[in-house]
């Protein structure tokens, strides 16, 4: 039986990969930060360090078949050397490490968003290109990650693939959700734009279902090999009514107050511009590329994930909120 290295297992998404693989009983070894003594009692072997630190990465990834890169920086604000230099140069280490030690499959998570340039996402294909401009340093960053990935298969023997989710939600999330909350609790929550914008949005499971379906059909002569795949749940919702259904889990009301698009994204480029000059580190209420992903559409076409790998979404997003307010419920 085979190794694989999960990077950022002890986030969200990765974690969820790392269980999965271990439920199957696959061997798996996890490159994190700080110990992690639920993946450790369940079988997972820990190696620690940072994508940053080339030397960890690489030796992480001796003996290794399969390379589930998972771990980045999320956000809408912070400086380019920050994104670029997890984002990126991270990707790079896992590659160079890829290279040093013979590993067969690479399964990057990247984002919907390398293809956003702010306007609206009806229905697109992985034809769409990446944009000729960037809002915010998270997607150009992801975006320039992929394209390493996607370049480097057959190279050496390494087969790659890009995945791109959007959305995840789920138990355990610690980021979308629980910032939504809190930004609720606060009043601080605004519709932008009219609210009838659809938007594709995946369960955690079925994410990390994906990775392993297209890590099973990633090889010689697969049509997984060099490609990249949108993934959701299939079916896109009302953005403002899903929020105000996961504002309903935590007993808070639903969103009352709104701010047109244009003043949204106009307090953005205003609010983008004093964090700027004033160097501050902390992220801006609003942003030109936070108003876009709430006021316009992004829902994709996931029929090539479907063909090529037999993608499909075993948790229905019902199911996946009976199971989120089930854990709400009980506090887990």
């Amino acid at each position: 039986m085979g190794l694989s290295l999960v990077t950022g297992a002890t986030g969200f998404l990765g974690r969820y990969i790392a269980e999965q693989l271990l439920d199957r009983g696959d061997r798996v070894r996890v490159l994190v930060r700080r110990e992690d003594d639920e993946l450790r009692r369940r079988g997972a072997e820990a190696v620690y360090g940072d994508l940053q630190e080339r030397d960890a990465v690489v030796a992480a990834c001796q003996g290794v078949d399969t390379v589930y890169h998972v771990a980045a920086v999320a956000g809408i604000w912070g400086p380019w050397s920050y994104f670029h230099g997890i984002n990126t140069l991270g990707t790079r280490n896992v590659l160079d490490g890829c290279f040093a030690h013979g590993v067969s499959k690479l399964i990057y998570t990247s984002s919907p968003s390398v293809t956003f340039d702010g306007g609206d996402q009806r229905g697109i294909d992985e034809s769409a290109p990446y944009p000729d401009k960037w809002l915010c340093h998270y997607p150009h960053t992801k975006a320039l990650a992929e394209q390493q990935i996607l370049a480097a298969n057959g190279q050496r023997g390494l087969h790659t693939c890009s995945l791109r989710p959007h959305l995840i939600w789920g138990p355990r999330d610690r980021h979308l959700i629980p910032r939504l909350w809190e930004r609720a609790r606060r009043g601080q929550l605004r519709r932008v734009g009219d609210g009838t914008n659809l938007v594709d949005m995946i369960y955690v499971e079925n994410a990390a279902a994906a990775h392993l379906q297209a890590a099973d059909r990633l090889g010689p002569g697969s049509p997984v090999s060099g490609r990249a795949y949108f993934l959701s749940q299939g079916t896109a919702v009302n953005c403002w009514e899903w929020i105000d259904q996961l504002l309903d889990l935590a007993g808070l009301p639903p969103v009352k107050k709104s701010i047109s698009y244009v003043a949204a994204w106009r307090a953005g480029t205003v609010l983008e511009a004093i964090w700027t000059v004033l160097r501050l580190k902390s992220e801006p209420r609003m942003t030109r590329f936070l108003a876009a992903q709430l006021a316009k559409d992004h829902y994709f076409d996931i029929g090539r994930a479907k063909a090529d790998f037999g993608y499909r979404a075993g948790v229905s997003t019902e199911e996946g909120m009976r199971r989120l307010a089930a854990c709400q419920s009980t506090g887990k």
